[in-house]
């Protein structure tokens, strides 16, 4: 009879380095743990998969692996379980870090066993990550550089506007030629990403395509639409829309407990802070030019309701109907044709 072998591996990541401990359960009875640590390199993924083999760790979902999300430094592991099919759990930190309880003193041994623990305790509701999709980590890195770069041009042009207060206009027009070189290497670099990024979509079909989707929706813009194709990776989770209205931190939660608290609905602070402060673009842009939204801005201000209250409803039902588009693959236009008369000046 062929015994039941399970491995749980949990791996803190630093941008050096990384601490891997490893715990393999064998008919349900847990063996000593491991631990070891690697170079966060090309390198150091080589010395991990000689590691795994030799203790015949199992790339099937007999495996699991749990990581926290640390932006760029994880994505080596990412890249090296995504080729060799080894399940990964790329979990938020804060909740990881809360399912502990009260922890006492930490290092990176510690958390690479607690996050061993965390993955051996919830191995049957992690559902692993989606693979790694170079396209996605591209246009990640894209608008990253163009966010950065526009930042810097527009200090530059509020820097600039600043000095007319006090400039005399030979000191002024001295300063804007000075600063003329940088800011038009600045656009230009700006177009020249842009232009890329319109590419690469251009290129993936299903990208292309969820992309025209999200961009039927009233208020979302190119930016907005391909920043929700990469922090969904191109939506392959299968996102709800209250998921993705969570995720964004425009959710509002009841505060409550007994008799003595009594808050009011609030938003969560834990959220993905870019895309709720472009859902907030897309919803300024929406009452601006789309008359429901107009309307319903107005009926919510006459009823005596404020105006972050009522932009944040609308950045909830601009990401609602962006989950409805992807998912029946429809054009926004289309979907409310086909749906039941119910205009969201009513709701």
């Amino acid at each position: 009879m062929s015994k039941d072998i399970k491995f749980y591996l949990g791996i803190d990541v630093s941008k050096s380095w990384f601490d891997l401990s490893i715990m393999c359960a064998i008919d349900h009875k847990k063996q000593p743990m491991q631990t070891h640590r690697f170079d966060n390199t090309a390198q150091g993924m080589k010395q991990l998969d000689k590691l795994l083999k030799d203790l015949n760790v199992s790339f099937d979902q007999n495996s699991l692996l749990v990581i926290e999300n640390t932006g760029v430094y994880h994505r080596l592991l990412w890249e090296y379980c995504s080729t060799h099919n080894l399940p990964i759990y790329i979990g938020n930190a804060a909740h990881i870090k809360w399912s502990f309880g009260i922890a006492r003193g930490k290092n990176d041994v510690i958390d690479s066993q607690r996050l061993c623990n965390y993955a051996s305790k919830n191995a049957d509701e992690l559902k692993a990550s989606a693979t790694l999709n170079p396209v996605f980590i591209k246009l990640k890195d894209l608008i990253t550089s163009r966010d950065r770069l526009l930042a810097q041009l527009n200090s530059t042009k509020v820097f600039l506007n600043e000095l007319k207060l006090s400039n005399t206009k030979d000191v002024q027009k001295l300063m804007e030629q000075a600063h003329k070189a940088a800011m038009n290497g600045l656009e230009k670099s700006i177009k020249l990403i842009e232009e890329r990024i319109q590419e690469i979509i251009t290129e993936d079909e299903n990208i292309h395509n969820n992309y025209k989707l999200l961009m039927s929706v009233p208020g979302i813009g190119k930016i907005t639409a391909i920043y929700l194709i990469c922090c969904t990776n191109n939506f392959a989770g299968k996102y709800s829309g209250k998921q993705l209205a969570s995720y964004a931190g425009v959710v509002p939660f009841r505060d409550s407990s007994g008799t003595s608290v009594k808050g009011k609905d609030r938003v969560h602070k834990m959220a993905n802070k870019e895309l709720k402060r472009l859902l907030h673009m897309c919803a300024v842009s929406a009452i601006g030019h789309h008359k429901e939204f107009k309307q319903y801005y107005d009926r919510k201000k006459a009823e005596g309701k404020h105006s972050m209250t009522i932009l944040n409803a609308i950045r909830n039902k601009i990401a609602l109907r962006a989950v409805a588009v992807i998912k029946n693959q429809k054009n926004m236009w289309i979907t409310l044709k086909k749906q039941p008369k119910k205009s969201l000046v009513k709701s």
